[in-house]
């Protein structure tokens, strides 16, 4: 799946492109211009694709490194908590 998420965002930048619809005046239920209808699409598709990717594709071992790391702030009483 993680290579599933990689290809889907390299589309996506691909597809983000859209000079096929810079010159059409169609409008989408007689109301929305094409190319505004395509970008609409076009971010709910990078919010699901985005969704996936923290879902399969997380660096958890970067969290895990960060989770072990005992810097100043946290010997101080937490994260920002006060004197």
């Amino acid at each position: 799946m993680f290579w599933v998420v990689w290809g889907s965002a390299l589309a996506l930048a691909v597809l983000h492109q859209d000079v096929w619809f810079w010159g059409d005046v169609t409008l989408v239920l007689g109301v929305v211009p094409v190319g505004l209808f395509y970008h609409a699409c076009f971010s709910v598709a990078c919010a699901m694709v985005w969704a996936l990717a923290v879902k399969f594709a997380w660096p958890q071992h970067l969290e895990a490194w960060a989770d072990e790391f005992e810097g100043p702030a946290r010997t101080r009483g937490g994260r920002g908590g006060g004197a």
